[in-house]
């Protein structure tokens, strides 16, 4: 098997790339050993005994997966957090979520007469002062006090 480290050294200069990236055919070995001059590599070059091996990028097929997951929610659990919970979601972030939810559903109850204009005033100043924890928190509460009948359904 002869050495030609020379000639992929040339054949890199015309192809204009690394010496890693010249493929030289196995069969032609022998032919291309008695390739000594640019012009000899030039027309091995232009018989395809010589190429350029494209370059060779990171494959993205992973990462997209692995985004599609996220997306679906995976991958959430507490090795993959990073920050406090409030770093994460802001307090007045899950304050507004929380609020606009609870006024949204008095809101609703008020508009389809199953509360008074009354009780709706009273829970909306109650949910402001952050007496309840969630929709089903203020529901609870209008039912326990006999304002919502406990049938009736948003």
């Amino acid at each position: 098997m002869p050495d030609l480290a020379n000639q992929r050294r040339m054949a890199a200069i015309l192809l204009r790339c690394g010496e890693g990236r010249v493929w030289l055919d196995p069969a032609s070995q022998e032919e291309l050993a008695d390739a000594v001059t640019r012009s000899d590599i030039r027309s091995a070059i232009k018989a395809k005994v010589i190429q350029r091996i494209p370059v060779r990028g990171t494959s993205r097929v992973r990462a997209r997966r692995h985004a599609a997951e996220v997306a679906k929610g995976r991958h959430a659990g507490p090795g993959s957090r990073r920050g406090t919970p409030f770093a994460r979601v802001p307090r007045k972030e899950r304050w507004m979520r929380r609020i606009r939810a609870q006024r949204d559903l008095l809101k609703e109850l008020r508009g389809s007469k199953k509360i008074p204009a009354k009780v709706y005033r009273e829970y909306y100043r109650r949910a402001k002062g952050g007496m309840f924890r969630s929709r089903a928190h203020l529901l609870l509460n209008l039912r326990l006090a006999g304002a919502l009948p406990a049938e009736a359904k948003p």
